[in-house]
């Protein structure tokens, strides 16, 4: 075939092609603006509950939009929808996107909502033991739920189970050893939540979302840096968990502890991590055989063990580099102090006692 034949054929494709895009685009606006219709009256009726998606496919059937894709692509980077209510709904179907879009959010019956705050460090279930091995209560994610109204614990743990394990973050999960699967992957955040007679599918939906706020915080650049550091995101998040618990709300000194654990891990002179928090971590499960306390297992536990936050999961994936310490203890005023030898930590210690400015004993 001779060179001007190719170059007429090409031509003649990329012609095409620019003749499909203006038509997409043609009809992408006429859809948006709403000039493709003919102004005929729909009547619609949005359920409680109700995804985008699904609203988006409800208008494509009434006939309020021609394509129910480009209906939810709007949605997504206008950022509306999340204020869609559910109820019953008239409206001409020429009016274009923004008016629908506003009928949706302003018109109907507003569902309630139920707010629920999940602090840093929570774990799925109740912590039952304190560090010296006292019995307690901390309210785990299951009872905090049910004490929302949202569900009922029962309900929330059952829910747990129906979460499909793939993507990204959750290939990470360790559904082998970990006493329970998704611990450390529900996000910890003040969220709200549309409340419903079915609190199974509540449950679900409420760990849908923070399991996607998770995955929202940790980036590909994370991605890359736990490659880096050799380990899982499973493992950096079970590091996380553990900064976050020693740390408590003290965010500043995150990395400082994270330098500590990293030392420990990498030492030959240290059998075990040694963290007092994970040792009763188990006492919840009937038939725990310690693989979470690190002071009897080598390396890190076999997945997170409560909920870190973003400083925390950040403090697991850079800490303070070249640290020259393997202790660290703090006072009742929540003041840390580190240390290279053992000596110096129980030195510290001793000091604190006498004063009475000690908070638990250290396990050693």
């Amino acid at each position: 075939m001779k060179k001007k034949t190719w170059l007429y054929i090409i031509l003649a494709v990329i012609a095409a092609i620019a003749i499909a895009v203006s038509v997409v685009a043609a009809l992408v606006v006429s859809d948006y603006k709403g000039t493709s219709r003919n102004g005929e009256l729909c009547k619609i009726t949005i359920k409680e509950g109700s995804s985008v998606s699904s609203i988006a496919n409800i208008l494509e059937e009434s006939g309020a939009v021609d394509s129910a894709l480009v209906f939810r692509m709007y949605t997504k980077f206008a950022g509306v929808g999340a204020n869609f209510r559910y109820g019953s709904y008239e409206f001409r179907n020429d009016v274009g996107f923004e008016k629908i879009a506003e009928i949706l959010s302003t018109q109907g019956q507003k569902a309630d909502t139920v707010t629920v705050t999940i602090p840093e460090g929570t774990g799925i279930h109740d912590f039952v033991k304190d560090v010296n091995g006292k019995d307690v209560k901390v309210p785990g994610m299951a009872t905090i739920f049910e004490k929302s109204g949202l569900c009922t614990a029962e309900e929330f743990l059952a829910a747990l189970n129906e979460i499909e394990l793939n993507g990204k973050l959750l290939q990470n999960v360790n559904t082998e050893k970990a006493y329970c699967a998704l611990e450390g992957y529900l996000f910890p955040n003040t969220y709200e939540f549309y409340a419903g007679t079915d609190g199974k599918k509540q449950a679900k939906l409420a760990i849908e979302k923070m399991i996607a706020e998770t995955e929202s915080v940790i980036t590909d650049e994370m991605y890359k840096r736990a490659e880096k550091l050799g380990l899982s995101m499973n493992e950096i998040l079970t590091m996380a968990s553990i900064i976050q618990m020693e740390s408590g709300q003290n965010g500043s000194e995150m990395a400082n502890v994270a330098g500590v654990f990293y030392n420990r891990l990498n030492s030959n002179a240290f059998s075990s991590l040694g963290s007092s928090p994970t040792c009763y971590y188990g006492s919840f499960y009937p038939n725990d055989d310690d693989r979470y306390d690190t002071y009897k297992i080598k390396g890190l536990p076999p997945g997170p063990l409560c909920a870190p936050g973003e400083l925390a999961i950040k403090a697991a994936l850079y800490p303070t580099e070249n640290t020259p310490y393997f202790y660290f203890v703090t006072d009742k005023n929540g003041k840390f102090y580190y240390h290279k030898t053992g000596a110096e930590q129980n030195a510290t210690i001793n000091r604190l006692q006498q004063e009475g400015n000690w908070i638990y004993e250290y396990f050693k």
